[in-house]
């Protein structure tokens, strides 16, 4: 036994004794118990072995606070891309995502290869007026190269004070050569929900993400919608490139649309991690129909209200295959202010069918978001199932791994916009705006014929 091992007995001790309650929870069974606590025993001593050699011979003093955090974030991250230890700035990172607002260039971001990738510009941001794209690789942050950056700390890094400014190095197809953006960090506000009249009886609603007041925004943009002058005939429910976020909040804007039946089932390994979520009658009914568009960047949340209202016959989805992202993430607080974000559990829409790795499908497929001005070759946006290390869609199944590029995501443009202007543009540009409204109509249309 090396000098290390014997120095943390205690600790390896607790940890052995952990792994065998859980073992013996799990199996039932005293000599599963034994198997797994060997095995457990034989991989710390390696781990120890380890652990020792590197502070006795490395060339340098080494932390080995700094090294063990290495070991358990290295851990963490094998299970899968969603999966990860946070630091107690990373953890700080996280709670900001789902408040009000706060300071920055306003983008989304993922780690695509190893590489910083955009996902999306926040429509509006200093980002997206400077010419950000989905799918820009981020090369460098002020000059920083983003090689072996942590996602958190990339994050960080373009957060800043109002006024100030970053520059964003990136590269991106049809570039010969990386190209900088110098950008001005301005407040971005997380508003989640905007709503329009496209035309007299028929509405527009967008969810951009699902954060803290997500439900309330919807109830007081139906309202609007609503209170119009003319009735409301039928309504476009608009997820495209929608993240995801707060499930609460999810199960809520769903809720708002049923009035009974199952809205999202999660199931994980243990029972305490499993739950169903029911709809409840509403006082205020909302009767008219409703077209769902979802595209590729449509995930997790996003995909809950759509798998919802797709199953329960409640809106008619159209668009393109969403995400695919599944699963159920839980953030457990640890004793240094750092966290623990770990996978628990599958989402499964009201008939059974898994979200993970699948996505959903629409019921009318219209691929291109916008009316193309020129012919150009047809591009792919990225899916939960092309992440590396993504869980499967059942239990124990093996992954396919995919490799696609990120299709670029357009939104529409509203600071600055008269919302004149934005439905003007919907209209003209959007194609699948457009197919939605021709539906809707069409189907008022057919609906008084057959009456």
């Amino acid at each position: 036994m090396t000098l290390w091992l014997k120095q943390h007995k205690g600790t390896i001790g607790a940890v052995l004794l952990f792994s065998a309650i859980l073992w013996l929870a799990a199996s039932g069974t005293y000599e599963d118990l034994l198997a797994g606590t060997d095995k457990t025993y034989e991989e710390l001593k390696i781990f120890s072995d380890v652990l020792d050699i590197v502070e006795k011979n490395y060339i340098d003093p080494v932390d080995s606070t700094k090294l063990v955090r290495g070991a358990i974030q290295g851990m963490v991250q094998a299970l899968d891309p969603h999966s990860s230890y946070l630091s107690p700035d990373a953890f700080k990172e996280l709670q900001i995502d789902t408040k009000g607002e706060f300071s920055g260039v306003g983008i989304v971001i993922t780690m695509q290869d190893n590489t910083l990738t955009v996902i999306s510009p926040i429509e509006g941001s200093p980002a997206h007026e400077a010419g950000i794209q989905a799918g820009d690789r981020i090369l460098k942050v002020d000059g920083e190269d983003t090689n072996n950056m942590k996602l958190w700390e990339a994050v960080k890094k373009m957060r800043g004070k109002k006024g100030t400014t970053v520059v964003i190095t990136v590269s991106r197809e049809g570039l010969d050569e990386p190209k900088d953006f110098t950008i001005v960090r301005d407040v971005i506000p997380l508003e989640s929900v905007r709503s329009y009249v496209l035309k007299p009886g028929y509405g527009y609603l967008r969810i951009t993400n699902f954060r803290d007041h997500t439900f309330d925004d919807v109830g007081t943009a139906l309202k609007k919608l609503e209170a119009a002058e003319s009735p409301l005939e039928g309504l476009i429910l608009d997820l495209r490139d929608n993240p995801g976020g707060l499930l609460d909040q999810a199960v809520k804007v769903a809720d708002v649309f049923l009035d009974k039946g199952i809205i999202v089932s999660i199931k994980g390994r243990l029972e305490s991690h499993s739950k169903t979520y029911s709809a409840h009658p509403d006082k205020e009914k909302h009767s008219y129909p409703i077209v769902l568009i979802i595209n590729e960047g449509s995930a997790s949340a996003s995909e809950i209200v759509a798998g919802a209202l797709q199953d329960h016959g409640r809106a008619l989805l159209l668009g393109a295959t969403s995400f695919g992202k599944g699963s159920v993430q839980s953030i457990e607080p640890l004793r240094d202010g750092s966290g623990l974000k770990l996978t628990i559990a599958r989402y499964y829409t009201p008939k059974g069918q898994v979200i993970q790795a699948k996505g959903i499908s629409p019921d009318v497929t219209v691929e291109e978001r916008f009316i193309p001005q020129t012919e150009t070759p047809k591009r792919h946006y990225m899916h939960e199932k092309d992440l590396k290390n993504h869980i499967s869609a059942q239990p124990q199944d093996k992954p396919e791994a995919l490799k696609e590029e990120l299709k670029q995501i357009r939104g529409v443009k509203v600071p600055g916009q008269q919302p004149s202007e934005v439905v003007k543009e919907l209209l003209t540009k959007d194609n699948q705006v457009r197919r939605a409204l021709e539906i809707l109509t069409s189907w008022q249309i057919f609906s008084k014929t057959a009456g």
